[in-house]
């Protein structure tokens, strides 16, 4: 457990300082360009290369490169290097042509992700052209994906955490610099111009740029020496590509569940506007934030030793593994869960509600957050099942367990599309997100620990349950405290907001951790002895005074 805290540790510490400055870029993204259709046409264009990334590499690079690039360190003469350059080489070649593709294809692309935008509307027309300049990103970002992903295996987390901070610090500078041009018409899709579509585009992947190249100069100074190799017979491409065929199926499944999402969601936001793509993405952002500071710290450092453990067959190790870090996450999650579902509007109304966003965009933003709140635990503990799998190098149950779990999303969103007014749509597919990767969490429990003989739910399940009643005080001041701010300020604004989250979030936590303490969750313990030991100044001691009985004093 300790291993694994100290390197989930120093990850979490990179995350959330990257995160806290993904806070600000997106702060100033919607000061600069507002929830209505210039929001919705940027945030359709950005999200087309994750996506296209999400299809080709990322989520090879968990399941199935990451598995390989420690199996040839373990297993090649030369530790796995000829092998892991022949690796960059490829991604680096392949990205290359498809970003250039992808560019040529922009129209086709926006046309996909959108409904109801007509090819002569200036959404349309402003989105195809921040997609040309945001989509040569591909190649860059994928070049840093396996640069981290060498890194990792090399169990040096530190740089894939930071390095985006370097990414979010580029783009902020670039909105700002776009909110003084373009000053308010750039919220407005009609009036934007051609230069300042270039400012913002081309910043966006600027950042992206700055990025990889933190992430290169990293993997030079860990021993890493990158050659191109065109020996592709040795690149174990069959292999890869074997193993890689089902993964790249579970991310084409879940890339149409997203697909659908936006379709859906832009629609809603033609009927209501300020309703659309915009409020589903800020929102998703601030969902994603304690998954990503806690749970992907965890999942990569346990990867690589999952990995390990299943090589040498060591299955208790690998149950030992997943069981400390479902309650590591957990620990954290749980709380975290319970708040956003009561203090989502005084969370968004700070971040967002300035320049082009209102108030009230910011409130149903906040809105929309709260649904996500539901979806917050059984989204990390499913991704951790998916990881069990993947260390065994089993990347074809994940695609049924995805392709089901999407199959649920998409036909609750529907239903749910139909039945809403437009301007509750995007809260009711945060709703059908929850309740699918509820049922897909299960599933996936039940597959995963046929496969290790065992994941000691009842045990996890116990731990899990006393972090909820450990959390229900906290919400009870997290509620008490909105209604308290509300009565006296007269409605939610920036004040009282600031306020809602110092007491009902901050003091809601700090009641948590307390209770938590006194009812003995161990994960608790251990992260506020691990800071307190960090935070505890050493004590200098005079080395000929002491000897190997002796006892410092307090």
């Amino acid at each position: 457990m300790s291993r694994g805290l100290r390197a989930s540790a120093i990850m979490a510490a990179g995350t959330t300082v990257s995160r806290v400055t993904g806070f600000v870029r997106t702060m100033v993204l919607a000061y600069a360009i507002g929830t209505a259709a210039m929001g919705d046409a940027y945030n359709a264009a950005y999200a087309i290369p994750y996506s296209i990334l999400d299809l080709l590499l990322l989520g090879v690079l968990s399941s199935v490169v990451v598995p390989m690039i420690v199996r040839a360190q373990q297993e090649d003469p030369d530790g796995g290097r000829a092998y892991e350059q022949r690796l960059l080489t490829v991604v680096t070649l392949a990205l290359i042509v498809v970003a250039v593709a992808a560019v040529l294809a922009a129209p086709l692309l926006i046309d996909l992700y959108t409904t109801n935008w007509a090819p002569d509307s200036d959404e349309f027309q402003v989105a195809v052209m921040l997609a040309r300049f945001i989509l040569p990103q591909l190649a860059f970002f994928g070049i840093g994906a396996v640069a981290g992903a060498i890194l990792n295996t090399r169990d040096r987390f530190a740089a894939p955490m930071w390095a985006p901070v370097v990414n979010n610090l580029v783009v902020i500078c670039i909105l700002l610099a776009f909110a003084m041009v373009a000053g308010r018409g750039g919220s407005n899709v009609s009036q934007v111009t051609e230069a300042q579509l270039a400012l913002l585009g081309l910043g966006t992947t600027a950042g992206i740029v700055a990025q990889s190249i933190v992430l290169i100069i990293s993997l030079k100074r860990a021993g890493f020496s990158f050659v191109p190799r065109f020996d592709l017979r040795n690149a174990r491409l069959g292999e890869m590509a074997k193993m890689g065929v089902w993964t790249i199926g579970y991310v084409v499944i879940t890339q149409l569940g997203f697909m659908l999402t936006t379709n859906l969601s832009s629609a809603a936001g033609d009927q209501a506007p300020g309703h659309g793509i915009t409020p589903y993405t800020f929102a998703f952002q601030l969902f994603q934030l304690p998954y990503g500071i806690i749970g992907v710290s965890v999942i990569t450092a346990m990867l690589p030793r999952m990995s390990r453990a299943v090589g040498k067959g060591r299955l208790d190790d690998v149950r030992d593994e997943f069981q400390s870090s479902v309650r590591l996450i957990s620990s954290v999650m749980v709380p975290v869960s319970i708040l956003l579902m009561v203090l989502g509007p005084a969370i968004t109304v700070p971040i967002y509600a300035h320049g082009a966003t209102s108030v009230a965009d910011a409130i149903y933003i906040g809105n929309v957050l709260q649904v996500y709140g539901l979806a917050l635990m059984p989204f990390a503990v499913f991704q951790l099942l998916l990881r069990v799998f993947y260390s065994f190098g089993d990347t074809r149950t994940p695609v049924f367990v995805g392709a089901g779990t999407t199959a649920v999303n998409a036909l609750l969103m529907v239903i749910l599309y139909v039945s809403l007014p437009a301007r509750y749509v995007v809260m009711g597919l945060a709703f059908a997100y929850a309740i699918a990767y509820t049922l897909g969490g299960i599933v996936a429990w039940v597959l995963a620990s046929r496969r290790v003989q065992g994941l000691g739910g009842w045990a996890v399940g116990a731990a899990i349950t006393r972090m909820y009643w450990s959390s229900l005080p906290a919400a009870v001041l997290a509620l008490a405290s909105v209604w308290a701010a509300q009565r006296l300020s007269g409605g939610l604004g920036f004040v009282s907001a600031l306020a809602i989250l110092v007491v009902g979030g901050g003091l809601g936590m700090l009641l948590y951790l307390g209770i938590a303490l006194k009812t003995r969750i161990p994960e608790i313990s251990s992260i506020l002895g691990m800071v307190t030991r960090r935070a505890a100044p050493p004590v200098k001691q005079d080395a000929d005074a002491i000897d190997d009985t002796a006892v410092v004093p307090d």
